[in-house]
């Protein structure tokens, strides 16, 4: 059985730095891409928007806001991914899920969530 288990978070002054790491329990086929995403900032429909992904090509995608900031990495065995977080802002607050997509051989395809981290920045 697979399991996303994220790691790291806490609490953090604005301007400093957190780093939060997922990894994967089990053998996922396919796996071609992994990504954090947290909740929209007032989203009624409970949305979650993407911060990173990075694909095992070596395709990193960013959002604006955390553009130049965040940095988002994956380990040689594919197996953990990081999110090294900089210059953290009052509204980077939120919980952080870790995503993991998948297409394997077979034509199955899908994703995993995490439970989710906690990453607070407040003065």
């Amino acid at each position: 059985q697979v399991r996303l288990v994220e790691s790291g978070g806490g609490l953090v002054q604005p301007g400093g730095s957190l780093r939060v790491s997922c990894e994967i329990s089990g053998h996922i086929s396919g796996l071609y891409r992994m990504a954090w995403y947290r909740p929209i900032s007032g989203d009624q429909r409970d949305r979650r928007e993407l911060v990173a992904s990075i694909d095992t090509d070596g395709t990193i995608k960013y959002s604006d806001s955390v553009l130049g900031r965040f940095i988002i990495s994956m380990d040689d065995d594919r197996n953990t991914m990081n999110l090294q977080m900089s210059n953290l802002k009052l509204e980077d607050s939120a919980v952080y899920y870790c995503n993991a997509e998948y297409a394997d051989d077979d034509g199955d395809e899908g994703d995993y969530w995490g439970q989710g981290i906690q990453v607070t920045v407040t003065s």
